[in-house]
């Protein structure tokens, strides 16, 4: 038997198989991964930039410890920015002379304004935080940091001196929220003084060195026209989402981390009406709702004796109290869960919250395992049943291969069919490939279902044109 298998190993391929097949075999395979060198290669000797960006990168360095031992600190924020720059250039002359250092007139500039970064900002990072095109920093080591840019990730020449310069620059974000980082605590989340979101990671959980993740807050917020200029989502998917936040319904964004969810539920926000009280609850700030009446608070973690922890779920209990018309979590992963369900039942509609999930259905599931990590003991069905008596609508946000945020799915919740919560979908992204530069092609649709909340809607003076449901053919 064995020989047998083996005679029909040997066969030759089939002359029947299409050209076109293999061409197209072919040309997938041609976009295979570029190899990388192999562990035991000799690393490349450093170019003649390279070595002079090092040394720059040194002088630097000793020029900040110098600044740093002449500068009276405590008063920086006092002294107008010009004079701080000219005596920063002063001191940094003095300097490259003993040194016996010698720049040109650009590198001289140049130094300057980064010896200036260092006293008074992130240091290397001071750049790219002030570079409008740049969304995410992602630094990997003190060798190593990454930006995103239009949705695409790509490597800078930024780098920090060593490990301790990364870590000093962390410890300066994180004291200046008054958290921590060291071994007991090796992570931690906190925001700049712009709102950035930032994640720090350092040994020895970090095997390779401090890890920093900045989200930047963007200066610019986002509006729904400006979203749907974008492609984010359609005039049509606009006008229903106004009906759904107008008359109150429930609503939970999902998507992967980077998808837009911040971003979507900052602009769904746009369409509550101002004579309303908003209250938000966040790990991070970062929500830029445009109401006049909106109380924000932040969850804080425990101090060095592990005391003084308030959680995103004390704060949803003490935002009850507070009479809110709605309740808005920047993101529930965990016993929050519950608390928020339990408002959105009980007299606080409209109420909006994030989670991390792949689709509307995976989003049930996600809520069902937070509601069982809680150790409330309820029948799965009980469950459900909270779910779908709460929870009306849930948006779908995706970043898509070509780095462009699209929302992919709306759905809606219908109550259940025997032990399954019943949804229905009804718009939906129709992806039909990538054109040749890459970028996916596609075409926001209708699914033909009408919204379940249509006479709510009409009800409440959004009376949808039923075209805005029909089915048509993507381009």
């Amino acid at each position: 038997m064995f020989k047998r298998f083996q005679q029909r190993q040997e066969v030759p391929p089939s002359p029947s198989i299409d050209t076109s097949h293999k061409e197209a075999i072919r040309a997938i395979r041609t976009r295979a991964p570029v190899p990388v060198d192999a562990p035991g290669d000799e690393p490349a000797e450093p170019s003649r930039d390279q070595k002079r960006r090092q040394k720059l990168l040194d002088v630097k360095v000793d020029l900040h410890r110098r600044l740093l031992e002449t500068l009276n600190l405590s008063v920086l924020d006092k002294v107008p920015e010009a004079d701080l720059r000219r005596e920063i250039a002063i001191i940094a002359r003095e300097g490259l002379r003993e040194m016996s250092m010698v720049l040109n007139a650009q590198e001289v500039e140049q130094l300057n304004s980064e010896l200036y970064d260092e006293v008074t900002g992130l240091g290397p990072l001071e750049p790219l935080l002030k570079d409008q095109t740049v969304t995410d920093i992602m630094v990997n080591g003190h060798s190593q940091v990454f930006v995103e840019r239009h949705g695409k990730l790509e490597l800078t020449d930024t780098q920090f001196k060593d490990e301790r310069h990364l870590l000093r620059v962390i410890d300066k974000i994180v004291s200046a929220v008054g958290r921590r980082i060291d071994e007991s605590q090796p992570w931690v989340d906190a925001r700049l003084a712009d709102g950035s979101r930032v994640n720090a990671l350092v040994p020895p959980c970090a095997v390779d060195g401090p890890l920093l993740s900045i989200r930047k807050f963007s200066q610019k917020k986002l509006s729904i026209d400006r979203l749907i200029e974008n492609g984010a989502f359609s005039e049509e998917m606009a006008a229903y989402l106004q009906a759904v936040v107008a008359t109150r319904l429930n609503v939970i964004v999902s998507g992967g981390t980077g998808s837009g969810k911040t971003t979507t539920l900052n602009a769904l926000s746009s369409f509550i009406d101002n004579s309303e009280r908003i209250v938000t609850i966040e790990d991070t700030a970062e929500l830029q709702l445009q109401q006049v009446h909106v109380g924000r608070m932040e969850s804080r973690p425990a101090n060095v004796e592990g005391k003084g922890e308030v959680s995103q779920r004390d704060l949803l209990r003490n935002a009850l109290r507070m009479r809110p018309d709605r309740i808005i979590v920047g993101e529930c992963r965990g016993a929050e869960v519950i608390d928020m369900l339990q408002a959105m039942n009980t007299g606080h509609d409209g109420s909006m919250t994030t989670i991390h999930a792949n689709s509307p259905r995976d989003t049930i599931g996600r809520i069902e395992n937070m509601m069982a990590m809680t150790g409330v003991d309820m029948p799965l069905r009980a469950m459900r049943n909270q779910i779908t008596s709460a929870v009306n609508v849930i948006v779908q946000v995706s970043r898509l291969s070509d780095g462009s945020r699209r929302m992919i799915s709306i759905q809606e919740v219908t109550g259940m069919e025997g032990e399954i919560v019943a949804m229905q979908e009804i718009f939906k992204f129709q992806r039909d490939g990538v054109d040749a530069d890459g970028r996916v092609v596609g075409a926001f649709m209708p699914t033909g279902i009408r919204s379940s909340y249509s006479e709510r809607f009409r009800q409440w003076g959004y009376d949808l044109p039923a075209s805005i449901y029909a089915p048509r053919r993507s381009a």
